[in-house]
């Protein structure tokens, strides 16, 4: 997998208070490209952060409903890959992101 796959299909980490608490259990969350499969997300993490990833779980996401001056409409929705890295393995999204 080159490099512009790589980035294609990672899109950035996913930061939030769940994603927080799971990073103590090195488990790490990202939104990922819609056509992204669980081999791709796992390549492209072994291949960007140098480490062993255990698991990939895949994960879309409906968007809201929210209204705008009356009318009704609705956010995109996203895929977000939770990724389980091996023991004593670590990634800092903060860096790459």
């Amino acid at each position: 997998m080159n490099n512009e796959r790589i980035l294609d299909m990672l899109r950035a980490p996913h930061i939030s208070e769940k994603s927080a608490r799971l990073a103590e259990h090195n488990q790490y969350v990202f939104v990922v490209a819609p056509t992204a499969t669980k081999a791709d997300v796992r390549v492209a993490v072994e291949k960007l952060f140098d480490v062993k990833v255990e698991q990939v779980n895949l994960v879309n996401t409906k968007g809201k409903v929210k209204s705008f001056r009356f009318r009704a409409g609705s956010r995109q929705g996203k895929r977000k890959a939770y990724v389980r890295l091996a023991d004593g393995q670590t990634i800092d999204v903060a860096a790459k992101a």
